[in-house]
């Protein structure tokens, strides 16, 4: 069997090849035949290996907190749940699925419950990051269709990048647009975005937009194409519908670049900049992702965005079309199957009794559901108004993700019944399940996902479970079969599921349905393990797969057309207030995803960032009193929300962006979710998880430490963040209230009283030291500023057996004898710190090639290449500030 599989976290899809010894996986590389990365892989993709194995999983089913057997488990899972049936009707039950999931593992869930069960209270977290972007495309296109294809970036004249930081969310076809870009220097790269990011550094012009304002921007572009002669009416006129209607309300928002600019807060002139350069190219890419998505209008931005392509006739051709990045590995997987409430399977929904009443025939199903059913915020609502009393849970964190984090908390504590399928053994969501189901992950799974660009590809199981994990697709059959439901659910493995899943693809469909994979319906296991990456439709037509979409200029509506939509741009629901007055902005991370179940585990990952963070204007932090370094609070009325801060000029006055990645389980009060209302599309159900509101204050803290342990969980404190080192795992502490006997607090909240000691009760300096027998146990380090110690040498004192005197003393120093002061890691690859980049800057390397040539960095996932360049460029400010 071969060893290339494909990489479980963003949507780009790369192909990853596994070394493997003794059943573990040792080292990943990209795989250089997969399409999709072309050999390359993120720091992320790169670190996979470093995230597998038994530590920290949930091998073992358990019940009621008990472990147990699987027949138990399962007995129990079909019992429990017949029961409510049996009492409130199958709309008392629910799923929230995840983009984690494979193909498979989602259609057999989506069956059971939307088929057999009879609910369609089927969700995912796909609802969170992509669902507007569905709604957008079913409402111009007539269905879930992503025109574009990657090899579209390599023909781009101009590539616009909305609401997308795709440096660091998308680095792999960040790099590809940079390549682009460099063997084409007349490829123009717009970035639309509040913030100056990453992704910024490729811009050849940055548009820092008023948060929520996108809509009024592509408006502002429809209008000047038609005034401009811009518009291809022949294309037009033969292919859509809708044009007049779009652009009158287009010339109500945004009349003319005036006015425009005024409500988006952009330089007029820059405006102008970006309408010429639309106007007049006719390769044209736009790229857009959270910063569209995850928004209360965010349906109608997508329809603002393809208008303008329609308008233009750039789409169905290379190097130009609408091009939505996909947060996720498997979301579009799980829209293909209907992973959505307002989905059915294959593409086909709840509109019309025909769709019901077909896939009803093609499953033999006994009690199909007729009626969409809630998405993911009315879901947990229902749960909390007990509606639904029952909930399956399958890998994803919802107590941490969903907006009003902490109601989602208390609903599910109260929930009759809460069922969590997961592969770690700690989780916000898996504390709080009355049944915990361990189940596969990246390495052990086995079946298929699909990436941003239609493109199938195969997710290979390399090494065996541990303990009694177990496949998601094999869980829910076994469940199945004990509800009665054995023989629709007896299927062999992956592979004949997935040969369902294609066959109701094309199941009637006679070109009325987009989706089609019915090319792979009749493939034998062995083509099926051998699959090699496809883009769909595959079938009669196009057995090989179909690059791109509407190339011939049809379209899956009534009529063939597509349509333009007239768009109202709408600001966002939350808006900042004398008690709330400044606007957050959440998002990811370069080395960070979702909820850190899974990069949380690995230690460089944590290097790059090692806590959660509040990032504000310098002027936002002399307004508040609060300096770089402190700990401060955010509070809205949902919750609140503690982290260091940091400054930057990279946002606007007024705004802040905090990481949606920090949970209970790495931070003691950081979940970005507690900060943000529930407010959604009205058309997607996406919630406004970019733009919440707070205020902000400086926590008063009597002190801040670091504390290096062997033990895992945190001491107590008004703030806390846990980041795991190789032989140790880092704590960062603060809190309000004062240390009087730091020995005493040692022996108090560590176990032990300290070995060696060193106190400067003046600076407020205290270090100290414990030990296990020879071992070391704890390093404890009080200080007033944040200097940082020499991490990586001090976790390697915990590897060994026994220390020296001089080494012991050592320790109070925090760092090697004779090192230099460290700096933070910049590149994750090659663990290159700050000093040395500053030092080869310093020194002559006056670009990010000189530099990749020396250190190294930058050379292997290219992850870091921004912030190399932004290094230098600060360097240069400098001395010019000095030689004045």
């Amino acid at each position: 069997m071969s060893n290339n599989t494909t990489c479980p976290y963003c949507g780009v899809g790369c192909g990853v090849s596994a070394e493997i010894r003794d059943e573990q996986i040792i080292a990943v590389s990209g795989d250089e035949t997969h399409p999709a990365n072309q050999g390359r892989l993120c720091v992320k993709g790169s670190a996979l290996h470093e995230t597998t194995g038994e530590h920290d999983r949930l091998i073992q089913p358990r019940v009621d907190g008990v472990e147990t057997g699987w027949n138990q488990a399962l007995d129990s899972v079909a019992a429990r749940l017949s029961s409510v049936i049996e009492q409130h009707g199958p709309e008392s039950v629910a799923m929230y699925l995840s983009g984690q999931l494979l193909t498979e593992d989602y259609y057999v869930a989506n069956k059971l419950m939307k088929g057999f069960i009879g609910s369609s209270h089927v969700d995912t977290n796909s609802r969170l990051c992509m669902s507007s972007t569905v709604a957008g495309y079913k409402r111009a296109f007539g269905g879930d269709l992503m025109p574009c294809s990657y090899e579209d970036i390599d023909h781009a004249d101009l590539m616009v990048l909305v609401g997308s930081n795709a440096a660091w969310n998308h680095p792999i076809l960040f790099q590809r647009m940079a390549a682009t870009k460099q063997a084409n220097p007349a490829l123009r790269v717009v970035v639309i975005d509040p913030r100056r990011t990453a992704t910024s550094e490729l811009a050849d012009l940055q548009l820092s937009l008023k948060p929520g304002s996108d809509a009024v921007i592509f408006n502002a572009i429809l209008v000047q194409l038609e005034k401009r002669g811009k518009v291809d009416q022949v294309y037009v006129d033969k292919h859509t519908e809708g044009l007049d209607a779009a652009l009158a309300a287009a010339r109500h928002s945004a009349p003319d670049l005036a006015t425009a600019a005024r409500l988006t807060d952009i330089p007029e002139g820059d405006l102008e900049t970006l309408v010429e350069w639309f106007c007049n190219t006719e390769k044209v890419l736009t790229f857009f992702s959270q910063g569209i998505n995850q928004s209360s209008s965010g349906t109608d931005k997508v329809n603002s965005i393809i208008n303008c392509h329609l308008a233009s006739g750039r789409i169905g051709k290379p190097g130009m079309g609408p091009f939505s990045l996909t947060g996720q590995p498997n979301a579009m997987g799980g829209r293909e199957v209907g992973g959505l409430a307002n989905q059915l399977a294959a593409h086909m929904d709840f509109s019309n009794d025909e769709n019901i009443d077909r896939v009803q025939r093609f499953w033999q199903a006994p009690t199909i559901a007729r009626q969409e059913g809630l998405k993911a915020v009315d879901l947990f609502s229902a749960i909390e108004r007990g509606e639904i009393k029952a909930v399956w849970i399958m890998a994803t964190n919802p107590v941490v993700s969903l907006p009003q984090a902490s109601r989602v908390r208390k609903a599910l504590e109260q929930c009759e019944l809460v069922i969590v399928s997961e592969c770690m053994a700690q989780t916000d969501t898996v504390e709080l399940a009355h049944i915990a189901l361990p189940a596969t992950t990246w390495g052990e799974k086995d079946g298929t996902v699909t990436n941003s660009e239609r493109r199938i590809s195969r997710q290979r199981g390399l090494i065996s479970a541990p303990g009694e994990a177990k496949n998601d697709w094999w869980i829910i059959c076994e469940v199945a079969k004990r509800l009665g439901f054995t023989e629709p659910f007896s299927y062999s493995g992956p592979a004949a599921i997935f040969r369902e899943h294609a066959a109701l693809s094309g199941f009637e469909n006679d070109g009325k349905r987009g989706f089609d994979i019915s090319g792979l319906s009749q493939i034998s296991n062995t083509e099926y393990d051998e699959l090699t990456p496809i883009q769909w439709p595959v079938n009669a037509c196009a057995p090989k797969g179909t690059t791109r979409l509407f190339a011939n200029g049809q379209f899956f509506t009534p009529n063939g057309k597509a349509r333009l939509l007239p768009i109202e741009p709408r600001l966002p629901e939350q808006q900042p207030s004398e008690t709330c007055p400044l606007v957050v902005n959440t998002g990811r991370l370069r080395d960070q995803w979702h909820t850190m179940t899974r990069t949380g585990r690995a230690a460089r990952l944590l290097q790059h960032r090692s806590e959660p963070f509040i990032e504000l204007h310098p002027s936002d932090a002399k307004r508040f009193k609060i300096a770089s370094g402190d700990i401060a609070v955010l509070e809205s009325k949902q919750g609140s929300y503690v982290a260091r801060a940091q400054l930057s000029e990279s946002q606007r006055p007024g705004e802040l962006f905090i990481p949606m990645h920090w949970n209970e389980q790495f931070s003691g009060n950081a979940i970005s979710g507690n900060l943000i209302d529930a407010v959604v599309d009205p058309v997607s159900g996406q919630p406004e998880s970019k733009q919440g509101v707070a205020s902000i204050h400086r926590l008063e803290t009597r002190w801040q430490a670091r504390l290096l342990s062997r033990a895992a969980s945190a001491p107590r404190a008004q703030y806390w963040s846990r980041a795991p080192l190789q032989y140790c795992t880092s704590f960062r502490l603060a809190d309000t209230d004062a240390v009087t006997d730091w020995a005493a607090w040692c022996d108090e909240q560590l176990g032990s009283t300290p070995d060696l000691l060193l106190e400067d009760k003046a600076e407020g300096r205290f270090r100290a030291c414990g030990f296990a027998g020879d071992r070391l146990d704890w390093v404890l380090l009080v200080e007033r500023d944040n200097n940082l110690p020499d991490l990586d040498w001090l976790d390697t004192q915990f590897a060994l057996g026994s220390l020296n005197q001089d080494t012991r003393r050592q320790l109070l120093a925090a760092r090697a004898p004779g090192a230099q002061p460290c700096g933070a890691v910049i590149c994750s690859c090659f663990q290159v710190r700050e000093p040395a980049i500053l030092e080869a800057i310093n020194a002559g390397s006056d670009s990010a090639e000189k530099l990749s040539e020396q250190l190294k960095c930058g050379t292997n996932c290219g992850s870091c290449l921004p912030e190399l360049k932004s290094l230098i460029a600060n360097s240069v400010k400098e001395a010019e500030h000095v030689s004045e």
